[in-house]
């Protein structure tokens, strides 16, 4: 099966790129450090010292191998915060910068959409796989989405796209 591609923005890859090489050389020597006193001072049974740091060092070891998947099947997203005017074909992408009014309130939101990996609602980065990120995703200025949520079905208007 081949990996999922994994959509970063260059900043989003150096952030998980400085976490692994974080990992590899501290908390890596670290936690080998804590399995090592916990062993000098108790042994191995019935050591809860010493099952807190091996459970640790499982939990770096798997978040080292997701990081490095991740890296690996990295798509770099464009980034569209620079851009004056909107995308060269105005199709919303992963990684454009959306303004967008709602049909309910009629306040207007600016969405950027990012992969899951950086997706922050509150900073308004959106998942490509959320679903207003996947409305959104080919839609062009004037278009009016559709999309639901537990709450209901919502309409956007998509009012600029860069």
């Amino acid at each position: 099966m081949a990996p999922e591609e994994t959509y970063l923005t260059p900043q989003g890859l150096r952030q998980l790129q400085e976490e692994l090489d974080q990992l590899r050389s501290v908390r890596r020597q670290e936690v080998a450090d804590r399995i090592q006193e916990a062993k000098e001072i108790g042994g191995t049974v019935d050591n809860a010292e010493y099952e807190e740091a091996k459970n640790e060092q499982s939990f770096v070891e798997g978040r080292i191998i997701d990081l490095e998947a991740m890296i690996q099947s990295a798509v770099i997203i464009p980034d569209h915060s620079k851009s004056k005017g909107g995308t060269k074909s105005g199709v919303i992408e992963i990684g454009s910068i959306v303004t967008v009014q709602s049909a309910a309130d009629n306040k207007k939101r600016k969405y950027t959409i990012v992969g899951t990996t950086e997706a922050a609602p509150a900073e308004g980065r959106i998942s490509n796989e959320s679903p207003i990120g996947r409305a959104l995703l080919g839609k062009k200025v004037g278009q009016t989405v559709e999309f639901t949520v537990p709450s209901g079905v919502q309409r956007l208007k998509v009012l600029e796209v860069r």
